[in-house]
Parts: structure tokens; sequence; C-alpha cells
């Protein structure tokens, strides 16, 4: 499985000294699997503003790479086991519902 990350949405407010700070990121895991089937897992990452950090990032200095860096340390060991079933079950279930048949798609109806 191929898996890539996208940032979809996130919520910013005013804090402290700090405008438009991102408080909490909207993102998707997807996974690619050998037969090009696709399924993706939407999830949302709170942050909480330290005052007593020195490495603030300005909201118009933020781009999706800096916010994954954020999310991704987030999602680890049984919480990325479960994205990842997700993923799986989201491929696996689109995978039967393509084989599924309808009465009027029988090969002997007209």
């Amino acid at each position: 499985m191929n898996y890539t990350w996208r940032v979809v949405g996130l919520v910013k407010k005013n804090e402290l000294d700090h405008p438009n700070t991102v408080v909490n990121v909207r993102w998707q895991k997807i996974g690619t699997d050998d037969d090009g089937n696709v399924g993706y897992f939407e999830g949302a990452t709170p942050f909480v503003l330290d005052p007593s950090a020195n490495n603030f990032i300005a909201y118009e200095d933020l781009t999706e790479e800096t916010l994954l860096s954020w999310v991704q340390p987030v999602v680890v060991n049984d919480y990325e086991e479960h994205v990842n079933e997700r993923i799986q079950f989201m491929i696996d279930q689109e995978l039967l519902e393509a084989g599924v048949v309808e009465e009027t798609e029988l090969p002997w109806s007209s």
C-alpha cells in the first residue's frame, strides 16, 4: 500500500499575541494499493499554543508540509493501525460493491 497525506482544512483563532493561530488541522491519509484502488481516512488533530515556545510560525508562512509535520507524529501506533485498517476497509468495500450485479443487469435480463 502506498500512502500519501494532505491537509483538507484547518481551524484558526487569535491566541494571546498571535493572530490566526492554527488550533486544529483536518487531514486525509490516502492509500493506493498495487492495483490502483484508493481508500482514505479523514481525521482532525487539535493543537494548543505553547506561549513559552519560540518557534511560532506566522499563518501566512505555513505550508502543507509544515502542518503535516505536526499531524503525522500524532498518528502513530494503535491510531495509525486503525487509520490504515479503515483505508483498507474502504478499498475492500468498493471492490465488493463493484462486483454486485443488479437484477436488471443479469445476463438473461432484457
